[in-house]
């Protein structure tokens, strides 16, 4: 779509063990993002040498799409870091790159960051507008981690966790070389350290999500959790007691 809008938008998908599903997860992206009124690029962030997901996404013909890939999985977090310190937008987004996440609702957050003139806008699942289907064992641990995150964190949203969020530049040009998480709780990490650093625009926007947990174990989400919940103590450590994202950097 021709394009009246200067601010250009670099969305990140990071990816790992996707060989069989990416091109078709990103012509999709990409066919939501012709749609939209901003010029943008796609960068797809390989976590690791883990399968041939890195050689199916240089595959795909498009100007717009642009792949990274280091040797060792690092985590979902660091290759969101990764893609981000590569961005050229102005807007920069991530999105989980599987197929829960519908990619229109880059639209809706958009559209949000410029009505709320936000520093970051995050998908939620709990936004009342929000389509969402996954188990209700799910929502129920979902809904006490947001408690623990309000508490602790006085972060005025309701969901931290969903796998789509768009920053403005002026808030990762702050924040990216303080940030110390690579898996489970980055997410949170980057809002924390967002509010903290006095960006507090931060608003939610709908999303639609379907969860598919056919991969996941009782062993996994045990584990996952337990990771979570260790990230977020050492995020409230550093930020209240060692005062560490208060550092220049």
């Amino acid at each position: 779509m021709a394009n009246s809008n200067n601010h250009l938008l670099s969305v990140i998908v990071p990816s790992y063990r996707q060989a069989k599903t990416i091109v078709r997860n990103i012509k999709r992206l990409e066919n939501t993002l012709k749609k939209i009124r901003y010029p943008y690029e796609i960068i797809v962030v390989v976590d690791g040498f883990g399968d041939g997901t890195y050689r199916a996404v240089k595959k795909i013909v498009s100007p717009s799409v642009k792949a990274l890939v280091y040797q060792k999985n690092q985590g979902k977090g660091h290759a969101v870091r990764i893609g981000m310190q590569k961005a050229k937008g102005d807007y920069i987004a991530f999105i989980d790159a599987g197929r829960e996440i519908d990619p229109n609702g880059l639209s809706m957050l958009l559209e949000h960051l410029e009505w709320y003139k936000a520093d970051v806008i995050i998908g939620s699942k709990r936004h009342p507008v929000s389509i969402v289907t996954y188990p209700l064992s799910r929502k129920i641990l979902s809904t006490g981690y947001q408690l623990i995150i309000r508490v602790l964190f006085n972060l005025k949203v309701r969901d931290t966790q969903a796998g789509l969020k768009i920053y403005k530049r002026k808030v990762l040009v702050k924040i990216l070389p303080r940030l110390l998480v690579k898996k489970y709780a980055f997410d949170l990490e980057m809002l924390a350290v967002a509010r903290h650093l006095g960006f507090k625009r931060i608003y939610e926007a709908p999303i639609r999500l379907k969860y598919n947990l056919g991969d996941l174990t009782h062993a996994s989400t045990l584990n996952a959790i337990y990771h979570i919940l260790i990230d977020t103590a050492a995020i409230f450590y550093r930020l209240y007691i060692l005062r560490y994202y208060d550092r220049k950097k």
